[in-house]
């Protein structure tokens, strides 16, 4: 019987080698306030044709994915429920990190509508609609 530091060395190994040959990419960024602070608990919506995935950020305003197919997506971050900021084609790449930052010092609202997906209870969804405007 192999010992148990080799099998976990194997293990490891294997998972290394399947990420590769699946073809996945890591998406990661840091959300900032207006004033320039850490945003924590913005969701970082990142969606593409018949895939979504909402991220929380950390008390850093963090967000990193992995796993993520190497592909072209768009990624919106949703505060309280509204878009403040989105990366309509953002592309990732094997074996590089894609860094998406969304800073909102100096930034205006726009005259949008963006629907996002609420979930309610009891596993169904709703279609919220947010609707922002020039001040």
């Amino acid at each position: 019987m192999l010992p148990k530091s080799l099998m976990l060395s194997l293990v490891g190994v294997i998972l290394v080698t399947f990420n590769v040959l699946a073809g996945t990419s890591v998406l990661e960024g840091v959300v900032k306030d207006a004033t320039g602070r850490p945003v924590k608990g913005a969701d970082v919506r990142i969606e593409a044709k018949n895939f979504s995935k909402t991220l929380k950020t950390d008390a850093n305003g963090r967000y990193v994915t992995d796993s993520l197919p190497v592909g072209t997506y768009k990624v919106m971050l949703v505060i309280n429920g509204q878009v403040k900021a989105s990366f309509p084609e953002a592309k990732t790449q094997l074996g590089k990190p894609t860094q998406l930052n969304f800073d909102l010092r100096g930034k205006r609202a726009s005259a949008n509508v963006e629907r996002v997906r609420k979930p309610t209870a009891y596993g169904q969804d709703m279609m919220g609609t947010t609707v922002t405007s020039p001040p």
